[in-house]
Order: structure tokens, then C-alpha cells, then sequence
């Protein structure tokens, strides 16, 4: 079993409206990930995933910041 994350996933969405969140995220300080599986699967040639499916995690304690600033922008 793998040991839990200290990640959470706050969005998922195209590539554009991700880097948008993320510029967002950056701009208070809060620092984020992403996963990209269509992008993952094909660097390891295999296909897979979603088209503009990216996921956007963001630490488990930055969550409470995180979230307002998300909803705010995309609403």
C-alpha cells in the first residue's frame, strides 16, 4: 500500500484554466502540482488518460487558502 499524500486534488480541468489557477495559487504564495496521465502515458509510449484532464493538487495545509481562491476565480 502506498503511504497517503500530503497532496490534495483541488481542480481538474484544461491545461489553460490550470496554469490560469496556478499563476493564481503562486501569486499567494501557495505552491501546487500537477498531473498530466495523457501526457505521462504517452512519454512512456502508451497511450492513456484523458485529453486536457490535468490535475491540480495543492498541500493538505495550504488547502483552507486554496480552495476560496479557486472558486472565486472559476465562478
Amino acid at each position: 500500500m502506498f503511504p497517503k499524500s500530503e497532496y490534495q486534488r483541488v481542480y481538474t480541468g484544461s491545461l489553460v484554466n490550470v496554469q490560469f489557477l496556478q499563476t493564481l495559487l503562486q501569486d499567494s504564495g501557495i505552491n501546487s502540482i500537477t498531473r498530466d496521465d495523457m501526457k505521462s502515458g504517452m512519454m512512456a509510449g502508451f497511450g492513456g488518460g484523458i485529453p486536457d484532464h490535468i490535475q491540480l493538487f495543492v498541500k493538505e495545509d495550504d488547502m483552507e487558502e486554496a480552495l476560496p481562491i479557486i472558486e472565486k476565480s472559476l465562478s
